[in-house]
Protein backbone atom coordinates (compact mmCIF):
# COMPACT_ATOMS: atom_id res chain seq x y z
CA UNK A 1 0.00 0.00 0.00
CA UNK A 2 1.42 3.35 -1.00
CA UNK A 3 1.87 6.09 1.57
CA UNK A 4 -0.93 8.12 -0.05
CA UNK A 5 -3.42 5.25 0.18
CA UNK A 6 -2.37 4.50 3.76
CA UNK A 7 -2.91 8.13 4.71
CA UNK A 8 -6.28 8.17 2.97
CA UNK A 9 -7.29 4.97 4.77
CA UNK A 10 -6.29 6.36 8.17
CA UNK A 11 -8.25 9.56 7.62
CA UNK A 12 -11.29 7.52 6.59
CA UNK A 13 -11.01 5.38 9.72
CA UNK A 14 -10.61 8.47 11.91
CA UNK A 15 -13.60 10.40 10.61
CA UNK A 16 -15.91 7.41 10.21
CA UNK A 17 -15.09 6.41 13.79
CA UNK A 18 -16.10 9.87 14.99
CA UNK A 19 -19.42 9.47 13.18
CA UNK A 20 -19.88 6.01 14.71
CA UNK A 21 -19.19 7.46 18.17
CA UNK A 22 -21.90 10.08 17.65
CA UNK A 23 -24.22 7.45 16.21
CA UNK A 24 -23.91 5.34 19.35
CA UNK A 25 -24.38 8.08 21.91
CA UNK A 26 -26.79 10.60 20.39
CA UNK A 27 -29.81 8.23 20.28
CA UNK A 28 -29.03 6.98 23.77
CA UNK A 29 -28.78 10.56 25.03
CA UNK A 30 -32.35 11.19 23.90
CA UNK A 31 -33.58 8.05 25.69
CA UNK A 32 -31.48 8.72 28.80
CA UNK A 33 -32.83 12.26 29.06
CA UNK A 34 -36.37 10.88 29.39
CA UNK A 35 -35.43 7.98 31.67
CA UNK A 36 -33.68 10.34 34.06
CA UNK A 37 -37.04 11.86 34.98
CA UNK A 38 -39.07 8.64 34.82
CA UNK A 39 -36.99 6.08 36.71
CA UNK A 40 -36.15 5.86 40.42
CA UNK A 41 -32.57 6.73 41.35
CA UNK A 42 -31.18 3.21 41.79
CA UNK A 43 -32.97 1.73 38.78
CA UNK A 44 -31.91 4.60 36.54
CA UNK A 45 -28.32 4.41 37.76
CA UNK A 46 -28.11 0.65 37.14
CA UNK A 47 -29.61 0.91 33.66
CA UNK A 48 -27.51 3.95 32.81
CA UNK A 49 -24.22 2.34 33.87
CA UNK A 50 -24.95 -0.89 32.04
CA UNK A 51 -25.95 1.00 28.88
CA UNK A 52 -22.81 3.14 28.96
CA UNK A 53 -20.64 0.06 29.43
CA UNK A 54 -22.34 -1.73 26.54
CA UNK A 55 -22.04 1.32 24.31
CA UNK A 56 -18.35 1.68 25.14
CA UNK A 57 -17.86 -2.02 24.39
CA UNK A 58 -19.51 -1.63 20.98
CA UNK A 59 -17.24 1.30 20.20
CA UNK A 60 -14.13 -0.56 21.35
CA UNK A 61 -15.07 -3.49 19.11
CA UNK A 62 -15.53 -1.10 16.20
CA UNK A 63 -12.07 0.42 16.74
CA UNK A 64 -10.58 -3.07 16.72
CA UNK A 65 -12.59 -4.18 13.69
CA UNK A 66 -11.44 -1.30 11.48
CA UNK A 67 -7.83 -1.58 12.61
CA UNK A 68 -7.68 1.70 14.53
CA UNK A 69 -6.56 0.05 17.78
CA UNK A 70 -4.93 -3.13 18.99
CA UNK A 71 -6.48 -3.42 22.43
CA UNK A 72 -5.38 -5.49 25.40
CA UNK A 73 -8.05 -4.87 28.05
CA UNK A 74 -8.77 -8.39 29.32
CA UNK A 75 -7.06 -7.78 32.67
CA UNK A 76 -10.01 -5.57 33.68
CA UNK A 77 -12.37 -8.55 33.39
CA UNK A 78 -11.00 -9.95 36.66
CA UNK A 79 -12.63 -7.03 38.51
CA UNK A 80 -16.20 -7.87 37.48
CA UNK A 81 -18.59 -8.87 40.26
CA UNK A 82 -16.02 -7.79 42.83
CA UNK A 83 -16.51 -5.67 45.96
CA UNK A 84 -16.55 -1.90 46.14
CA UNK A 85 -13.18 -0.50 45.13
CA UNK A 86 -11.63 2.64 43.67
CA UNK A 87 -10.14 2.09 40.21
CA UNK A 88 -7.18 4.45 39.88
CA UNK A 89 -5.58 4.57 36.39
CA UNK A 90 -3.02 6.89 34.92
CA UNK A 91 -4.55 9.07 32.20
CA UNK A 92 -2.53 9.44 28.98
CA UNK A 93 -5.50 9.74 26.61
CA UNK A 94 -9.03 11.08 26.31
CA UNK A 95 -10.24 7.58 25.42
CA UNK A 96 -9.09 5.96 28.68
CA UNK A 97 -12.44 6.06 30.48
CA UNK A 98 -14.30 4.70 27.43
CA UNK A 99 -11.99 1.70 27.11
CA UNK A 100 -12.03 0.92 30.83
CA UNK A 101 -15.82 1.20 31.00
CA UNK A 102 -16.11 -1.15 28.01
CA UNK A 103 -14.97 -4.04 30.24
CA UNK A 104 -16.92 -3.35 33.45
CA UNK A 105 -20.73 -2.99 33.69
CA UNK A 106 -21.02 -1.36 37.14
CA UNK A 107 -18.73 1.63 37.37
CA UNK A 108 -19.54 5.15 38.49
CA UNK A 109 -17.11 7.77 37.15
CA UNK A 110 -15.87 11.02 38.58
CA UNK A 111 -15.98 13.29 35.55
CA UNK A 112 -15.34 16.88 34.58
CA UNK A 113 -18.37 18.99 35.44
CA UNK A 114 -18.55 20.57 31.99
CA UNK A 115 -18.92 17.12 30.36
CA UNK A 116 -22.36 16.72 31.94
CA UNK A 117 -23.50 19.47 29.56
CA UNK A 118 -22.18 17.62 26.48
CA UNK A 119 -25.05 16.63 24.21
CA UNK A 120 -23.53 13.23 23.38
CA UNK A 121 -22.58 11.96 26.82
CA UNK A 122 -24.19 14.35 29.32
CA UNK A 123 -27.70 12.81 29.54
CA UNK A 124 -26.32 9.28 29.80
CA UNK A 125 -23.85 10.35 32.49
CA UNK A 126 -26.61 12.01 34.51
CA UNK A 127 -28.81 8.91 34.27
CA UNK A 128 -25.89 6.74 35.44
CA UNK A 129 -25.42 9.21 38.32
CA UNK A 130 -21.81 9.87 37.42
CA UNK A 131 -20.19 12.25 39.86
CA UNK A 132 -19.14 15.78 38.92
CA UNK A 133 -15.67 16.82 40.08
CA UNK A 134 -16.92 20.22 41.28
CA UNK A 135 -17.44 21.31 43.96
CA UNK A 136 -14.74 19.09 45.55
CA UNK A 137 -16.55 18.51 48.86
CA UNK A 138 -19.71 17.39 47.06
CA UNK A 139 -17.64 15.12 44.84
CA UNK A 140 -16.01 13.49 47.86
CA UNK A 141 -19.31 12.95 49.70
CA UNK A 142 -21.01 11.48 46.62
CA UNK A 143 -18.03 9.20 45.94
CA UNK A 144 -18.00 7.87 49.50
CA UNK A 145 -21.77 7.26 49.38
CA UNK A 146 -21.48 5.29 46.13
CA UNK A 147 -18.64 3.16 47.48
CA UNK A 148 -20.50 2.43 50.69
CA UNK A 149 -23.42 1.34 48.53
CA UNK A 150 -21.24 -1.23 46.76
CA UNK A 151 -20.33 0.64 43.58
CA UNK A 152 -16.97 0.62 41.81
CA UNK A 153 -15.58 4.16 41.46
CA UNK A 154 -13.39 5.22 38.52
CA UNK A 155 -11.19 8.12 39.59
CA UNK A 156 -8.09 9.40 37.78
CA UNK A 157 -5.53 10.46 40.43
CA UNK A 158 -3.94 12.96 38.04
CA UNK A 159 -7.23 14.84 37.66
CA UNK A 160 -6.57 15.46 33.96
CA UNK A 161 -4.66 13.88 31.09
CA UNK A 162 -0.94 13.35 31.56
CA UNK A 163 1.24 16.27 30.53
CA UNK A 164 4.44 15.43 32.42
CA UNK A 165 6.00 12.01 31.99
CA UNK A 166 5.50 9.52 33.44
CA UNK A 167 2.54 11.02 35.37
CA UNK A 168 1.38 14.41 36.60
CA UNK A 169 1.49 15.34 40.26
CA UNK A 170 -1.45 13.55 41.87
CA UNK A 171 -4.40 15.42 43.31
CA UNK A 172 -5.30 14.84 46.97
CA UNK A 173 -8.50 12.92 46.31
CA UNK A 174 -8.00 9.17 46.10
CA UNK A 175 -6.53 8.66 49.56
CA UNK A 176 -9.16 10.77 51.30
CA UNK A 177 -12.08 9.02 49.59
CA UNK A 178 -10.59 5.57 50.23
CA UNK A 179 -10.03 6.48 53.87
CA UNK A 180 -13.59 7.77 54.38
CA UNK A 181 -15.23 4.85 52.53
CA UNK A 182 -12.84 2.21 53.93
CA UNK A 183 -12.30 0.60 50.55
CA UNK A 184 -9.13 -0.51 48.74
CA UNK A 185 -7.61 1.19 45.71
CA UNK A 186 -6.95 -0.93 42.62
CA UNK A 187 -4.38 0.67 40.34
CA UNK A 188 -4.65 0.30 36.57
CA UNK A 189 -1.53 0.82 34.47
CA UNK A 190 -2.40 2.30 31.06
CA UNK A 191 0.20 2.15 28.29
CA UNK A 192 -0.19 3.31 24.71
CA UNK A 193 2.30 3.95 21.92
CA UNK A 194 0.40 6.87 20.39
CA UNK A 195 -0.19 10.50 21.40
CA UNK A 196 -3.66 10.33 19.81
CA UNK A 197 -6.16 12.11 22.10
CA UNK A 198 -3.42 13.06 24.53
CA UNK A 199 -3.50 16.54 26.04
CA UNK A 200 -3.11 18.96 23.14
CA UNK A 201 -3.92 16.44 20.37
CA UNK A 202 -7.03 17.33 18.35
CA UNK A 203 -9.56 14.51 17.79
CA UNK A 204 -9.47 15.49 14.09
CA UNK A 205 -5.70 15.09 13.76
CA UNK A 206 -4.66 11.85 12.08
CA UNK A 207 -2.59 9.41 14.16
CA UNK A 208 -0.49 6.54 12.85
CA UNK A 209 -2.62 3.40 12.89
CA UNK A 210 -3.03 0.93 14.42
CA UNK A 211 -2.58 2.24 17.96
CA UNK A 212 -1.39 -0.23 20.58
CA UNK A 213 -3.23 0.20 23.87
CA UNK A 214 -2.92 -1.92 27.00
CA UNK A 215 -4.38 -1.83 30.51
CA UNK A 216 -2.91 -4.09 33.17
CA UNK A 217 -3.76 -4.53 36.81
CA UNK A 218 -1.29 -2.91 39.16
CA UNK A 219 -0.97 -3.10 42.91
CA UNK A 220 -4.07 -3.09 45.10
CA UNK A 221 -3.61 -0.78 48.09
CA UNK A 222 -5.57 -1.22 51.32
CA UNK A 223 -7.63 1.71 52.55
CA UNK A 224 -5.28 4.15 54.29
CA UNK A 225 -5.23 5.68 57.74
CA UNK A 226 -3.11 8.61 56.53
CA UNK A 227 -4.50 9.86 53.22
CA UNK A 228 -1.69 12.35 52.51
CA UNK A 229 1.11 9.82 52.77
CA UNK A 230 -1.06 7.40 50.80
CA UNK A 231 -1.38 9.80 47.86
CA UNK A 232 2.39 10.33 47.85
CA UNK A 233 2.98 6.57 47.89
CA UNK A 234 0.44 6.08 45.10
CA UNK A 235 2.14 8.65 42.89
CA UNK A 236 5.57 7.13 43.59
CA UNK A 237 4.23 3.70 42.65
CA UNK A 238 2.97 4.93 39.27
CA UNK A 239 6.25 6.68 38.58
CA UNK A 240 8.12 3.44 39.18
CA UNK A 241 5.72 1.35 37.11
CA UNK A 242 5.78 3.72 34.13
CA UNK A 243 9.43 4.74 34.26
CA UNK A 244 10.32 2.14 31.61
CA UNK A 245 7.42 2.99 29.28
CA UNK A 246 9.87 4.89 27.12
CA UNK A 247 7.66 5.25 24.05
CA UNK A 248 4.73 6.64 26.02
CA UNK A 249 6.96 8.96 28.05
CA UNK A 250 8.56 10.15 24.83
CA UNK A 251 5.37 11.28 23.15
CA UNK A 252 4.04 12.82 26.38
CA UNK A 253 7.17 14.98 26.60
CA UNK A 254 6.95 15.82 22.88
CA UNK A 255 3.34 17.05 23.26
CA UNK A 256 4.35 19.04 26.30
CA UNK A 257 7.07 20.80 24.30
CA UNK A 258 4.55 21.63 21.53
CA UNK A 259 2.22 23.26 24.08
CA UNK A 260 4.89 25.54 25.53
CA UNK A 261 4.66 29.20 24.42
CA UNK A 262 7.57 30.43 22.37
Amino acid sequence: MTQFLRTLRDYAILYISLVVFAGIWLPWSLVAFLLYFLLPYRVGAAIGRLALSRGCNVYARWLTLVGAYRLDLTAIDALRDGPAVILAPNHPSMIDAILILSRHPNVVCVMKSNLTKNVLIGPGARLARYIKDRPPVRMMLDSVAELRGGSVLLLFPEGTRTTQSPVNKFTARVGLIAKRARVPVQTLIVETDSPFLGKGWSPFRRPLLPIKYRVRLGKRFDSPDDDRSFDRALEAYFRRELSESLQQNGWIDALNIQRRPE
